[in-house]
């Protein structure tokens, strides 16, 4: 399996609900770095994995959007608990959509956000 991987970077602000949570039920704020991975079993016709200039420009745009929100207020995240694993999931979701109809041949997409250099979390989403 081939993979290319693009990064960037993410800071938000948030809560969560429940006591597993402890303090990180109050508003704080994160900073995850953005790790977007594209595989495919086999190259295209131009002997490539996907467009890194496509892939970086579409995780910046997407990131973009995210970047120094507090994501308690936004309606798309009303009433969920924005966990790093969730985030990663949404995260790899728009990445897919924005890039699809452009990428096609991919097998998977994988998005990791590490929230420390001992600590991170990804999501997967074969295609």
């Amino acid at each position: 399996m081939y993979s290319v991987t693009v990064r960037d970077h993410l800071m938000v602000a948030h809560s969560f609900r429940g006591a597993v949570f402890g303090p990180a039920q109050r508003l704080h704020g994160a900073t995850f770095v953005v790790d977007a991975t594209f595989r495919r079993r086999t190259l295209d016709a131009d002997n490539i994995v996907v467009d890194i200039g496509l892939a970086t420009r579409e995780l910046g745009s997407l990131v973009a959007e995210l970047n120094y929100r507090n994501l308690d207020e936004e309606p798309d995240f009303a009433g969920v608990n924005t966990t790093t694993e969730f985030l990663a999931r949404v995260v790899a979701d728009r990445l897919v959509e924005r890039i699809d109809a452009r990428a096609r041949g991919l097998d998977s997409v994988a998005v990791t956000l590490h929230e420390s250099h001992v600590a991170w979390a990804s999501y997967e989403r074969e295609l």
